[in-house]
């Protein structure tokens, strides 16, 4: 674990917008081979599933806008951070609703599992970001049902569209 104080700075396009600089001493030292993934707490506020990502002479960890604003942040403060390594399995929390789904169902846990972490986790945020657990059974579903139709496979836009099926259904 590491504690220290970072600036929160802008970056200079319209992709992402703030980030942590995080010195590179610190942010080596939570680096073990490919594995990047670190747990992140600004302040007081709620901890980050983060990556630490290169920038020039220093790492980065994305902020965004709507933890900046929850939060009260803006570019230039300077805040306190601590930093852990992410031992977690999938490098952020797992909904509860959507581990229920991947136990009970073999076949789609497989599919899931055959993923590469960041595909994984993309598809763990898309069922974590919404609070109803009602919301996110259904997401899970429609989830589990693509990854056997397409033998594994993600094709973004026939989720969402089967995602909107199965909230219609609810």
């Amino acid at each position: 674990m590491a504690s220290f104080n970072a600036t929160i700075r802008s970056f200079e396009n319209d992709l992402w917008s703030y980030y942590l600089a995080i010195p590179k001493p610190i942010g080596a030292s939570f680096i073990e081979g490919d594995d990047r993934r670190v747990i992140c707490t600004i302040g007081e506020a709620a901890p980050i599933h983060s990556a630490l990502m290169p920038k020039g002479d220093v790492y980065s960890i994305y902020v965004k806008k709507d933890f900046m604003k929850k939060n009260g942040l803006s570019e230039g403060d300077e805040v306190s951070v601590t930093l852990e390594k992410d031992r977690s399995a999938y490098g952020m929390p797992m909904p509860e609703s959507f581990q229920v789904l991947l136990d009970q169902d073999a076949d789609g846990s497989s599919y899931f599992h055959a993923l590469t972490k960041g595909k994984q986790r993309t598809l763990i945020h898309l069922v974590g970001k919404v609070k109803n657990v009602d919301s996110q059974l259904a997401k899970g579903l429609a989830i589990m049902h693509h990854l056997k139709e397409s033998n594994g496979g993600l094709d973004f836009k026939r989720l969402n569209v089967l995602i909107k099926e199965y909230n219609n259904r609810n």
